[in-house]
């Protein structure tokens, strides 16, 4: 074990911390919220997108709704530094509340939602299901925003009971705008906007909007035997956004080889497609560094020179094999729970993998001390993407695509193995700071 995973682990074992960090974090709102708290007891000091950029060496971070970015010019020894950039996503599928949610039937008082992201729909029934996200409101007449966590179980979506559906044991088809309202009452219920004024304390016409979604009330938890998964919700991707957070406090305090710039960055929105303000697509991240460059007293051709040495790590959860339906999975490219990081491969670039890439993160893997396994779909599977095509194509940086083994993904509860969550961390630890 490395001193960077000790440091990762120490006092608190990982896999417990990102039970802790799933717990704090059901919407991408907190879950910025959650590492901002972390970063900032490592020294990190938040800054505004509007504020003059920081020129003196340090620790910083900024937050653009759910996303985060953080970075340290520590290490670096001019403006032509290159970069190390870790990525990752905050956000999972789930279902959002509709602006004008409220109806009902039957007696029951309902609320419309709108489905986010690929969820497994039917995984989501006869759940408990709290709220979270942001609301919008008024305050000195200028708008802004609150957080809002609830972990009551308010909400349940229950499913047809089997003697009125015989075919339901086979799996449920649902359709998506009538079958999927939660239900979180009987007879006369405040409005959502008067409920949200009364959890706020304000006036219900001072609240001007919301991004408001549901979660699973169950807490995440050590599963198993002898404690060798953890269960819970937004694994994917909140598991690579703990181990990123932990592994850019741990890197700061490493000594690099070699100067560094060292960034991390969680995007919001990859689950439908990254195409917002905040998203992969977005010109956020490259902006970032040029400013970080800026800040280090260079210009554009520093900025270009800096970019052209830069190599990004973008993680997100990967496949582990499934007992159950090995034959869905490439039969030579086993994935195994508590096997070690996960390189992620694909010709056809929905990741940005390639050999220089690959040696950059098995490099990390071995300075970190812990294994490597390889990922590559099925040949006659469609394969998933994550935010590392975006990220390359935007920066021109050599990128890598990685994970942690998963099972059940997206899933409303994912598996993950706990020994992997250490392992995960310290090697993104040593790419953030290679020897």
């Amino acid at each position: 074990m490395t001193s960077g995973q000790s440091s990762i682990d120490s006092g608190h074992d990982a896999a417990d911390g990102l039970v802790d960090y799933l717990n704090a974090s059901p919407s991408p709102f907190h879950a910025c919220a959650t590492s901002g708290g972390l970063l900032e007891a490592a020294g990190f000091r938040k800054v505004a997108e509007t504020d003059a950029w920081p020129t003196e060496s340090g620790r910083y971070y900024l937050v653009r709704g759910g996303t985060l970015v953080a970075w340290s010019t520590e290490h670096s020894a001019d403006a032509t530094t290159p970069f190390r950039i870790v990525g990752a996503h905050t956000d999972s599928p789930n279902f959002r509340i509709k602006p004008n949610p409220d109806h009902g039937r039957l007696g029951f008082a309902q609320l419309g939602v709108e489905p986010y992201g690929g969820l497994i729909v039917n995984s989501w029934l006869d759940r408990d299901l709290g709220l979270s996200g942001r609301v919008a409101v008024r305050e000195n007449g200028s708008a802004t925003t609150r957080l809002l966590q609830i972990d009551e179980p308010l909400l349940r979506i229950s499913r047809l009971a089997i003697h009125l559906d015989r075919s339901a044991a086979e799996g449920e088809s649902l359709n998506r705008q009538f079958q999927l309202a939660p239900h979180w009452g009987l007879g006369e219920v405040p409005s959502f906007a008067h409920f949200l004024a009364e959890r706020l304390a304000v006036e219900p016409q001072d609240v001007l909007g919301w991004d408001v979604m549901t979660h699973d009330v169950q807490p995440a938890a050590r599963t198993g035997l002898n404690g060798e998964f953890v269960a819970g919700a937004r694994m994917d991707n909140l598991a690579t956004s703990y181990a990123g957070t932990r592994a850019l406090i741990a890197a700061v305090d490493a000594a690099p080889s070699a100067p560094t710039t060292q960034v991390l960055v969680l995007f919001d929105h990859e689950e439908i497609g990254s195409m917002t303000e905040r998203g992969a697509f977005s010109v956020l991240l490259p902006t970032v560094l040029e400013r970080i460059v800026t800040g280090l007293g260079g210009g554009r051709e520093e900025f270009h020179r800096a970019l052209a040495g830069t190599v990004i790590a973008s993680g997100d959860m990967a496949h582990a094999t499934h007992p159950n339906y090995a034959d869905r999975h490439e039969p030579d490219h086993q994935i195994a729970l508590n096997g070690g990081p996960v390189l992620k491969v694909n010709t056809n670039g929905r990741y940005a993998t390639d050999s220089v890439g690959a040696a950059s993160f098995k490099l990390a893997c071995e300075q970190a001390g812990v294994p490597m396994q390889s990922f590559v779909m099925r040949s006659d599977l469609p394969c998933g993407s994550t935010v590392g095509p975006m990220t390359s194509a935007l920066t021109g940086a050599t990128t890598v695509d990685f994970g942690a083994p998963t099972l059940s993904m997206h899933s409303v509860r994912e598996l993950v193995g706990a020994a992997d969550q250490g392992m995960y961390a310290a090697a993104l630890a040593a790419f953030l700071s290679p020897a």
